[in-house]
């Protein structure tokens, strides 16, 4: 099992990702002899997932069913152990995106943290890219790479445990990207700067306060760094559901079946026609957003080093 590399049948020692629903998942690292616990039931993981197909269905001991899928970056982020604030897909997207990460690209990152952002990078670079990736905290450095190694992408990651600030990232001149997401990011900088490339480096950095952003922008000013840009990205949620409406009442005209703009003589379209002149309503496919939306995760700044 690889976070990067599909399998088709579950091993053991694999990280399978246990579906009850689409709000109701979780990880389960499988071993012989292990059971899990879950609502419907006990899943016992020598018989019901060693040597099954991933995407199969589970039949748990009180007659409940769920389904075990292979792990993706995606569902990781969704069920990760919370050691920090995580970065989520949508923040991700952009970051992959903004940053030009393809197959190939060396990556610089700090800090680590739970690991949410740094399995997307992994799986965006592999098989031939790295990600360098410095985390501040020591215990949460050692969790992070024995997380790595587990999941089959511990050759395509460098864990290092020191202060990006003062030490930077360990690397010169070769990282198409630098992410960072640290409280005084102003203050890495001059070390991403020796990080990246020559030239044409991409940068970005992750603030919640509007304060860091405005001092992070003034030392990338200082540094060099062209093309400085904030974003925040706020993802709003519509409901589609079919309504009723209520025909106008325009007379005459109206009581003209011609006038729903059918041809009578189509057996298909008298069927398909969605109009109800006997109740006088119609119905349509409308989009509502939701009253409650995601708010503000963070800002993220980026730049290019020329």
């Amino acid at each position: 099992m690889s976070f990067v590399e599909y399998g088709d049948t579950i091993k053991d020692g694999d990280t399978a990702i246990v579906f009850l629903g689409h709000e109701s998942m979780f990880p389960v690292k499988v071993h012989h002899g292990t059971v899990t616990q879950t609502k419907y039931g006990v899943i016992r993981h020598s018989t019901d997932l060693i040597g099954k197909k991933y995407g199969s269905r589970v039949t748990c001991s009180k007659g409940g069913w769920v389904f075990i899928l292979h792990p993706t970056p995606e569902l990781w982020t969704l069920n990760l152990p919370h050691r920090t604030q995580i970065l989520y897909s949508t923040d991700i997207s952009i970051i992959t995106m903004m940053l030009e990460l393809k197959p190939g690209s060396i990556v610089c990152e700090s800090g680590t943290g739970s690991g949410s952002l740094s399995h997307a990078l992994i799986r965006t670079v592999a098989p031939t890219g790295h990600l360098y990736t410095v985390e501040f905290h020591q215990q949460r450095a050692e969790k992070a790479r024995e997380e790595f190694r587990e999941h089959g992408v511990e050759h395509l990651v460098t864990v290092t445990n020191q202060d990006v600030c003062k030490n930077g990232f360990g690397v010169s001149n070769i990282a198409d990207a630098v992410f960072l997401d640290i409280p005084s990011p102003w203050e890495a900088i001059g070390h991403a700067k020796s990080a990246l490339k020559t030239e044409g480096g991409r940068i970005c950095s992750f603030s919640p306060c509007i304060e860091q952003v405005q001092r992070t922008c003034l030392a990338m000013e200082e540094h060099g760094f062209t093309e400085i840009n904030t974003l925040e990205i706020l993802l709003r949620v519509y409901n589609v559901r079919t309504i009723s409406l209520q025909i106008p009442d325009l007379g005459k005209a109206a009581e003209d079946n011609s006038s729903t703009g059918f041809d009578n003589s189509d057996p298909s379209s008298q069927g398909s026609s969605c109009w109800n002149l006997q109740q006088g309503t119609a119905q349509f496919k409308s989009g509502v957003p939701l009253r409650e939306m995601v708010g503000h995760t963070g800002y993220l700044t980026f730049a290019t080093k020329t």
